[in-house]
């Protein structure tokens, strides 16, 4: 059985094999991998995954409506959390990223409707046959980015929004040889839509 390269820690397999590529149309969900993601800056994505339950601890399940209302208190807890990346710009840009995201759900009914619309609604199907292929950033991860800047939310540069994409299934960039590439494009876009 054939994987991406980079699976290759039990932690990397597991992610990979149950998450990585799949769509997601959850809002608390898509809310918790724009946070990790903009966490995962400058670190590697391992480092997020060891640390995924502890940030969903400390950062309320990610419930973007009670993540918005933290203060100054609760800014003082997260940055003594040793379980989470301890940097206050992140934290900072969690806050008002959940702040963001609600007003970005009062305008379209659901933060889903609106991202989804970046990829016209429907996964993008790669066939990229080595990972040197696999782009860090596309001209929709730009379109992305750019509104979600225009829009107040912060640490959602391109390439952190195409990591995003690759993360909730908006792109399948698992290789053509690999099990999940298959899995993956057969899920429809609506089989788990809210």
């Amino acid at each position: 059985m054939s994987r991406c390269p980079w699976a290759k820690t039990d932690l990397y397999v597991r992610y990979h094999d149950a998450e990585w590529g799949v769509p997601v149309h959850d809002d608390r969900l898509l809310f918790e991998f724009l946070i990790l993601e903009g966490a995962q800056a400058g670190l590697s994505w391992e480092t997020i995954l060891k640390k995924r339950a502890t940030y969903r601890e400390a950062f309320d399940h990610f419930d973007p409506a009670v993540v918005a209302k933290y203060g100054q208190k609760k800014k003082r807890s997260l940055l003594a959390n040793a379980g989470i990346v301890r940097n206050r710009l992140k934290i900072d840009a969690a806050i008002q990223n959940a702040k963001c995201f609600l007003a970005v759900q009062d305008e379209f009914g659901a933060f889903d409707t609106y991202v989804w619309g970046f990829v016209g609604n429907a996964p993008k199907q790669n066939t990229w046959k080595s990972m040197k292929q696999v782009p860090a950033s596309t001209p929709e991860s730009d379109a992305m980015s750019k509104d979600l800047r225009r829009r107040g939310f912060k640490f959602v540069g391109s390439t952190i929004c195409y990591a995003f994409m690759q993360a909730v299934g908006m792109v399948n960039d698992h290789l053509v040889e690999c099990f999940r590439n298959a899995e993956v494009s057969k899920q429809s876009w609506n089989a788990d839509r809210h």
